[in-house]
């Protein structure tokens, strides 16, 4: 389990196909002293990885087929940035939300509209995650908690602030990249309970669409 609030950006060091699967090397220096242990939960641009062989520099992660099917981790190259954040500890501060590490989809950034040292970005809402976002509800972006800023039939915006642009990976991302979408496990139960009632019904609790 994570929070959404990244502790590093790493770097790829090697992206190895094996079979049907393929394994992920990645370089990082950590704020602490404290290193993953061979078996901790890291996520990876929100992807949540096992770490293997892990020490002060970096660690490894295998990809299964169903990680690269769902995930863009398959395109990493050498050289990449990725969004890093180590599971949650019991008793740490839960400072952003409740973040699984498991990628629901991948969606992509419309427009980025700056507004002095801030932005606002435009993503794409895909039909089946549709019921689980909600305006001022939470998401992740990449690993990255955010919250819902405005909402329409078939997109949703997040605004920035300057912090997560420096201390992450999106200081450097324009229209038409792809995202790793993750909606809050919160609003999936919900949706599962209100028997898939759909979007109209999720509205009523949480406020309409602006669009």
């Amino acid at each position: 389990m994570f929070t959404g609030l990244i502790e590093a950006v790493g770097k790829v060091g090697a992206l190895e196909r094996s079979g049907s699967g393929a394994r992920l090397a990645i370089s990082v220096s950590w704020p602490d002293d404290e290193i993953p242990q061979p078996g901790d939960s890291v996520a990876v641009n929100g992807a949540c990885l096992t770490a293997v062989d892990p020490s002060a520099t970096g660690f490894a992660a295998d990809l299964s087929p169903e990680t690269l099917q769902r995930t863009l981790l398959g395109k990493l190259s050498r050289g990449h940035a990725v969004n890093l954040e180590r599971a949650l500890k019991l008793g740490d501060r839960l400072g952003g939300h409740i973040v699984q590490g498991h990628v629901d989809t991948v969606v992509r950034l419309l427009s980025v509209r700056p507004e002095g040292s801030f932005q606002t970005w435009r993503l794409s809402l895909p039909v089946g995650q549709a019921q689980e976002i909600a305006l001022k509800g939470s998401v992740a972006l990449d690993g990255v908690s955010l919250t819902v800023s405005a909402l329409g039939a078939d997109w949703f915006e997040v605004a920035l602030i300057p912090a997560t642009l420096d201390g992450t990976t999106f200081g450097s991302l324009r229209s038409g990249a792809d995202l790793h979408l993750e909606t809050d496990v919160l609003a999936k139960y919900v949706c599962r309970r209100m028997g898939g009632q759909g979007p109209s019904a999720l509205q009523e609790m949480f406020g309409g669409p602006d669009a």
